[in-house]
């Protein structure tokens, strides 16, 4: 699981490697075994060539020492770190990898923000990364990165349909799987099937009483109109 911290890192990552126009995905399964990088950006100069960046973002130093492989293939090559981490491992940065640094934002910087910021905090360059050769082929990681990015397309889209790709069945078996989770007697509120039910009621009595009251509403006009009928013309007594 992504801590808090992690989150708030590949969210500002990823909008400094927007604001540098190039195109950027999290998660991508290196060509030749190579690991999975944190985050792979593609970025196309002026004449025509592309650099290849890979970042892997570190939180503790429990995390910078783990034993999983660094997917450093790319061009330029960057850990991102907070400043704390930086300051305990910078000596055990290798020269030619860069260091981006994370700072988030102070929540009075937050509130007095014309709009909402895209990101919870912002990076600087610690230490520039030295150019290499791409070490893998270049076919292969562009396919790799397109079905990365495909990846986050489809769940994006699995998003925003949110329910409807479910069936009833797997809605009933979802929610009998969270209520054996356990069922709070004392605090029902806090229990999904009754608050589905209580909502579920709730969206009936509104919809009945407004029903109720557009009815009653039609019964009163068609009053009003029946007693201006039985009102006797002034005309024909005169």
């Amino acid at each position: 699981m992504k801590t808090k911290l992690t989150k708030e890192l590949e969210t500002t990552l990823y909008q400094y490697c927007y604001e540098q126009q190039a195109y950027v995905v999290e998660e991508v399964s290196m060509p030749d075994n190579k690991g999975i990088v944190d985050t792979l950006s593609y970025q196309q100069l002026t004449d025509g060539s592309v650099e290849w960046r890979c970042f892997e973002l570190k939180v503790t130093k429990t995390d910078f020492h783990s034993k999983a492989k660094l997917s450093f293939i790319g061009n330029y090559n960057y850990f991102v770190l907070p400043q704390k981490l930086y300051q305990e491992v910078a000596e055990e940065i290798p020269s030619h990898i860069g260091v981006l640094i994370y700072r988030s934002f102070d929540k009075r910087a937050l509130d007095l923000a014309p709009q909402t910021l895209r990101a919870p905090g912002f990076l600087t360059v610690a230490k520039k990364a030295q150019y290499q050769d791409l070490q893998v082929d270049e076919k292969q990681l562009t396919s790799h990165f397109v079905a990365s990015l495909f990846r986050e397309v489809d769940k994006a889209k699995r998003v925003e349909k949110g329910l409807q790709l479910y069936s009833d069945d797997q809605l009933y078996k979802e929610l009998k799987k969270r209520a054996k989770k356990g069922y709070d007697i004392y605090h029902p509120d806090h229990n999904l099937y009754d608050r589905f039910i209580d909502d579920t009621q709730s969206a009936a009595v509104t919809s009945l009483q407004e029903e109720l009251d557009a009815r009653n509403a039609e019964y009163q006009q068609l009053k009003m109109q029946l007693q201006a009928m039985d009102q006797p013309d002034l005309g024909d007594q005169i």
